[in-house]
C-alpha cells in the first residue's frame, strides 16, 4: 500500500471504467458529486536494502474505494473485508508505517502541499462517517489533476431529504380544475395555433392530473410512489442533497467548515455535479443534456417556446425562474416593438406635413443665426439645418406622448404579469409554502470570525467549534463599510469626470474643426463631432462597466456578509448602482444639462477661458439624445452582451485546458484512458459564478427600454432582436460551455424584482421630464393654442427666436472674414428673450415663462395620470391567478383526506392482525387433547403475531 493506493495486477483497469463516464467502475452506483485537486508528490530517501514504495512505470492502478463504512481503526477489519467484498472491492486495512523509511526535511513548498493532503484525506475520512461512498484515482505521477467521486447510497438520501424537507412525489394524483366557458375555447385555439412553436420534449401523459407532494419523511415512507430507490430522486436532486453535506462536514485543520472554506484554501480546485453525458455525439443514447441543446440551446430553435419545465429538472428552479422571466420579457417586447414601429411609421408619414420643419427648410424665410463660436465662425442660415430639422420629427411627434403612457403602462403590465406566472409555476414546481432554509456561513465570515476569536482569546483551534456563538458586529465591519462609501462615491465622480471629459472633447473638437479651411470640414461640424463622442462615450462605458464589476465584487468582500444570499443582495446593489450611473450619466446630460447653460450673445459661458459651453442643435437635442441612446445601447448589447459573452468563457476554456495539458505533457500516463470520463469532460468548462452577470444586463437594458423611451421608440424592437439571441446564447452557454451549477429551490427572482419595479417607476418621472423639457412638444402646444393667430403652427419658428443686435458683440468675439452675403444688423438664436429695442432687452421674455410654467403642469399631470393608471391596472389583475388559488387550497384538502385514509388504512392493517391472532387463540383452546401444547404455543403466541405485524408493517 503506497500512499493509501493499491498496485493492481489487472491489466487494463482504467480501460473498464464505467462506459458512460457517470458511475462507478462497478457501473451501478451514480457519481453525485465529483471533487477535483490538484496534487504534487514530495521525494523521500529510503535506507538502504529497501525497496522503494514508488509504484512501478506502467503497472496498471486500481482506484481507492470506500463503500461508506464507518468502522474506525481496527475494530471491525472482517465486517469492512467482508462489505468491501460483497462490492467487488479490494480491502484496504490501514498501514502503520514502512519500514526503512527516512524523515526527511520538506521545503516550505513541500509542507503546503503536505497540509493539504493530510487536510483532504481527514475531509474525506468526515465524509465516509456521514455515510457517502467515495471513489478515487490513484496519484501515480509526481504531479498532476485527480478526482474524487461521491456516491449517496439511499440511506444518505432519504436522511437528508427528511432533513431538508424536499417535497416529493406521493402515490395520490387528483384533477385539476380546468377553465371554463370562454377562457377554454380561447386556450385551446392557442394551443393548436402554437403548436409548431413547442419543443420537442417529453411531456406528462394526463396533462390534467398533478401529483401529490409533500415534504420526504422516512416515517411515512409508505405515502411516497418509491417504483425504484435508484431513480426516486433525480441526478438534480442528489447532488443537491451531496453538496449540503459537503457544504457542513468540517475538519479540524484551520477550523475549515466546509468545501467553500477547502476551496478557497487551495485543499481542493473544484467541486461540481457532473453533466448527464455529451450534449452531441455519435452514440445515441438520449440524456436531458442532450435533449435541452437539440430543443433549446441552438440558434436553430429561435422560433420554439423554451421547455421550461425541463429547465428546471436540469438546472434547478433558480435558474428555470431566470429563464421563465427571460422569456416573458421576451415575449413582452413583441407587442411594444409593434406600437414602436407604428409611431415611428407616423413620423415618417407626417414629416411632408410638418409646418416648423417646413418653415425651416423653406429659403425665402432668412434666418440669419448668430455664430456658432466666437472669431472664426461666420453666421448662418437657419435653412442649412434643414436635414437635422426633419430627422428630429420622427421622434419629436405627439405619437411619442401616446407611447410613454403606454411604455409605462406595459411596464406595469409586464411586473403584474411575472407575478402571476411566478405562482403559476411555484403551484406546479412545488414551491409553494417553501421555507427558507438555514444558509450555511461564507468562508471568509468564518475565516474573519476564526481571526477575532485566535485575538480575543487565547484558545486553541480545537475549542473554536464548542464556543461557536461568537459573531461579527458592526464595529467588526466599520473598516469595509467606510471603504464602501468611499470608493463608491469616488467611482462614481469617475463617471461624471469621464462624462465631463466627452463634452470637453466636444467643445474643443467643436472649435478646431472650426478653424479648418476646408468647407466641406466646417459645414459638418456638428456631425462629426457627435459622432466621434458618442463613439469614445460607449468605448468608457464598456471599460468602466467591467471596472466597476470586479470593484462591485471587492467592496462586497471586505464587508464581509454572513451567507451567500446577503452577499448576492449586497454584491447587485452596488452593482446595478454603479453600472446604472456609468450606463445613463452621459444620456442624463445629454437630455436635461446640454444647451441649458449655454447664456446668450454677447454674455456666453466659457469654460477654460475662451471655448463655450455647447449648444443644442437648431432641432433641439432629442434627435442628439437618440442618436446617444441608440448607439449606447446597441454597442452595449453588440460588444458586451454578445461578443463579451461568447468570447471570454471560450478564452478561459481555452487557457485553462493549455494549462492542464502543459503540467500533463510533463510526465506522461501510460495508464490513461483514450477517452476522457466525464468528469474530466467538466473539469475543462467554465465554472458556474452566479446569475447576476445574466440579471444585470438585462435590467440595463429594460431602463434603456423604459427610462428614455420618448426619444428612441425603436428600443423594444433592438431589445427585441438582441433577446432572440440572448436566449439561445444563454442557453447553448449553460448547456455546453459551464460547469453544471448547483440546484438551488427558490420561488422568486429576489432582489431583481424590486430593482424592476423601481425602474418603472422611475420611468414615468423621466419620459415626462423629456417630453415637457427636452422635445418642443409643449412649446408647440403653447404657441398653437396661445399665441398662434389662426390656430396653427405657422411662424412657430419664428416665435422660438429672439433677436441679438451684432454691434453688442464683445470686441474680439466678432466673425473675422465674413463671406455673409448682405451686411448683418441683427442675429436670431433659439430662446425666449426680450428684443434690443426693448426696455428689458434680452431679459427672458413673458413667453419663456408661460412655457416653463405649462412644462412643469405638464410634469405633474403626466405623473399623476401614469401613476394612477399603473395603480388602477395594478389593482384589476390579481397577483394571483384565480384557478391556481382554487387548487392550491384543493390541493391542502387533498393532502388532508389522503393521510386521513392512509392512517385509516393502517388501522384496519392492524385490526386484521388482532382479529386474526384472535382466532388462532381460539382455535388452539378448544383443542383439549393439544392443551398442554396450546398453552405452550399461547405464550409465544402474542411475540410472534407482534413481530409479523412489525414487519409487515415495515412492507406497508
Amino acid at each position: 500500500i503506497i500512499n493509501n493506493y493499491v498496485e493492481g495486477t489487472l491489466a487494463g483497469v482504467r480501460d473498464k471504467a464505467s462506459p458512460s463516464g457517470l458511475h462507478f467502475r462497478d457501473s451501478k452506483r451514480k457519481v453525485d458529486y465529483v471533487l477535483a485537486y490538484h496534487y504534487r508528490r514530495s521525494l523521500a530517501r529510503h535506507a538502504p536494502g529497501v525497496a522503494s514504495p514508488e509504484p512501478q512505470r506502467g503497472s496498471p492502478s486500481v482506484a481507492l474505494v470506500s463503500n461508506g463504512g464507518t468502522g474506525k481503526g481496527r475494530a471491525e477489519p472482517q465486517q469492512q473485508q467482508q462489505q468491501q467484498q460483497d462490492h467487488g472491492q479490494h480491502a484496504l486495512p490501514e498501514w502503520p508505517g514502512l519500514p526503512g523509511l527516512e524523515l526527511v526535511d520538506l521545503s516550505p513548498l513541500d509542507a503546503l502541499e503536505e497540509e493539504r493532503r493530510l487536510q483532504r484525506e481527514e475531509y474525506e475520512r468526515n465524509l465516509l462517517e456521514t455515510g457517502l461512498e467515495i471513489e478515487k484515482d490513484p496519484e501515480n505521477k509526481s504531479q498532476g489533476l485527480s478526482f474524487v467521486r461521491i456516491h449517496a447510497p439511499w440511506q444518505v438520501l432519504s436522511r437528508e431529504a427528511e432533513l431538508l424537507k424536499i417535497k416529493m412525489p406521493t402515490k395520490k394524483m387528483y384533477e385539476i380544475t380546468e377553465e371554463k366557458g370562454i377562457l377554454k375555447t380561447l386556450n385551446e385555439i392557442w394551443c393548436k395555433l402554437t403548436e409548431p412553436l413547442q419543443p420537442q420534449v417529453p411531456q406528462q401523459e394526463n396533462t390534467k392530473m398533478k401529483t401529490l407532494s409533500y415534504p420526504f419523511s422516512r416515517e411515512k415512507i409508505y405515502l411516497y410512489n418509491i417504483k425504484d430507490k435508484d431513480t426516486f430522486f433525480d441526478n438534480a436532486t442528489r447532488s443537491r442533497i451531496v453538496r449540503e453535506i459537503l457544504k457542513r462536514t468540517s475538519t479540524k485543520a484551520r477550523s475549515s467548515m466546509g468545501i467553500g472554506t477547502l476551496i478557497a484554501n487551495n485543499v481542493y480546485d473544484a467541486a461540481y455535479p457532473l453533466h448527464d453525458g455529451e450534449y452531441e455525439g455519435q452514440n445515441d443514447d438520449m440524456n436531458e443534456r442532450k435533449l435541452l441543446y437539440q430543443e433549446w440551446a441552438r440558434y436553430g430553435v429561435f422560433y420554439k417556446f423554451q421547455p421550461i419545465d425541463l429547465i428546471r429538472k436540469y438546472f434547478g428552479e433558480k435558474i428555470g425562474l431566470y429563464f421563465a422571466w427571460l422569456g416573458l420579457y421576451t415575449e413582452f417586447l413583441i407587442p411594444s416593438s409593434v406600437v414602436g414601429i407604428i409611431v415611428f411609421l407616423y413620423g415618417c408619414i407626417t414629416i411632408e406635413s410638418d409646418i416648423p420643419s417646413k418653415e425651416m427648410c423653406d429659403q425665402r424665410n432668412a434666418f440669419t443665426m448668430c455664430p456658432l463660436c466666437d472669431k472664426f465662425c461666420d453666421y448662418w442660415n437657419l435653412s442649412s439645418a434643414c436635414a437635422t430639422a426633419r430627422a428630429s420629427h420622427l421622434f419629436d411627434n405627439p405619437a411619442t406622448v401616446f407611447f410613454s403612457i403606454f411604455m409605462a403602462l406595459w411596464a406595469t403590465m409586464f411586473l403584474e404579469q411575472w407575478k402571476r406566472l411566478q405562482m403559476r409555476l411555484s403551484y406546479f414546481w412545488d414551491l409553494t409554502g417553501l421555507e427558507e432554509e438555514e444558509e450555511h456561513p461564507r468562508p471568509e465570515y468564518e475565516t474573519k470570525l476564526l481571526q477575532k476569536k485566535l485575538k480575543k482569546k487565547n484558545i486553541t483551534s480545537e475549542n473554536l467549534n464548542e464556543n461557536g456563538k461568537e459573531k461579527l458586529t458592526c464595529s467588526d465591519r466599520v473598516p469595509g463599510y467606510a471603504a464602501n462609501f468611499g470608493l463608491i462615491l469616488f467611482m462614481v465622480m469617475l463617471t461624471f469626470s469621464a462624462v465631463f471629459g466627452v463634452i470637453v472633447y466636444r467643445i474643443t473638437t467643436a472649435a478646431a474643426l472650426s478653424f479648418s479651411t476646408n468647407e466641406t470640414t466646417r459645414s459638418n461640424v456638428r456631425v462629426t463631432v457627435t459622432a466621434t463622442a458618442v463613439i469614445i462615450n460607449l468605448v468608457v462605458v464598456l471599460i468602466l462597466d467591467e471596472i466597476y464589476g470586479a470593484v462591485a465584487k471587492w467592496l462586497t468582500e471586505i464587508e464581509i456578509p454572513k451567507t451567500e444570499k446577503t452577499f448576492e443582495e449586497r454584491l447587485v446593489l452596488k452593482a446595478f448602482l454603479l453600472k446604472f450611473v456609468n450606463s445613463y450619466a452621459s444620456i442624463f446630460y445629454v437630455a436635461f444639462f446640454k444647451g441649458r447653460f449655454v447664456g446668450r450673445p454677447g454674455r456666453y459661458v466659457y469654460v477654460f477661458e475662451g471655448y463655450r459651453m455647447e449648444e443644442c442643435a437648431p432641432g433641439g437635442c432629442l434627435m442628439e439624445l437618440c442618436i446617444q441612446l441608440s448607439i449606447i445601447m446597441l454597442g452595449k448589447q453588440l460588444i458586451q452582451n454578445n461578443l463579451f459573452e461568447i468570447g471570454i468563457p471560450k478564452l478561459k476554456k481555452l487557457f485553462r485546458k493549455l494549462k492542464d495539458e502543459r503540467t500533463e505533457l510533463k510526465e506522461m500516463d501510460t495508464n490513461q484512458s483514450k477517452d476522457p470520463q466525464q468528469w474530466d469532460l467538466d473539469y475543462i468548462l467554465e465554472p458556474f459564478t452566479g446569475l447576476t452577470p445574466e440579471y444585470m444586463e438585462m435590467i440595463i437594458q429594460f431602463g434603456f427600454v423604459t427610462l428614455f423611451v420618448a426619444s428612441f421608440p425603436l428600443a423594444p424592437v433592438f431589445a427585441l432582436l438582441n433577446n432572440i439571441i440572448e436566449v439561445r446564447l444563454d442557453a447553448k452557454k449553460f448547456v455546453t460551455e459551464l460547469r453544471r451549477p448547483d440546484t438551488v429551490r427558490e420561488k422568486d427572482i429576489g432582489i431583481w424584482y424590486n430593482i424592476l419595479s423601481g425602474i418603472g417607476k422611475l420611468s414615468v418621472i423621466i419620459n415626462a421630464f423629456v417630453i415637457a423639457v427636452t422635445s418642443d412638444f409643449i412649446p408647440r402646444l403653447m404657441y398653437q393654442y396661445a399665441y398662434s393667430q389662426n390656430g396653427t403652427m405657422h411662424g412657430f419658428i419664428n416665435h422660438t427666436l429672439s433677436y441679438f443686435n451684432v454691434s453688442q458683440l464683445k470686441a474680439g468675439t466678432q466673425p473675422e472674414n465674413s463671406l455673409f452675403a448682405q451686411e448683418v444688423s441683427f442675429c436670431r438664436f433659439k430662446d425666449y428673450r426680450e428684443p434690443p429695442w426693448s426696455s428689458h432687452q434680452y431679459e427672458f421674455s413673458k413667453q419663456y415663462w408661460a412655457v416653463l410654467s405649462a412644462r412643469l403642469a405638464f410634469v405633474i399631470l403626466f405623473q399623476n395620470l401614469v401613476m394612477f393608471l399603473s395603480v388602477l391596472v395594478d389593482w384589476m389583475i390579481p397577483d394571483i391567478p384565480k384557478d391556481i388559488s382554487e387548487q392550491i387550497k384543493k390541493e391542502k384538502t387533498v393532502l388532508v383526506d389522503f393521510f386521513l385514509r392512509e392512517e385509516h388504512e393502517k388501522l384496519k392493517l392492524i385490526e386484521s392482525f388482532i382479529t386474526r391472532d384472535k382466532q388462532k387463540r381460539r382455535s388452539r383452546t378448544k383443542s383439549k387433547r393439544t392443551r398442554a401444547a396450546s398453552f405452550s404455543q399461547c405464550q409465544h403466541s402474542p411475540q410472534g403475531s407482534f413481530t409479523s405485524f412489525s414487519s409487515q408493517h415495515t412492507v406497508v
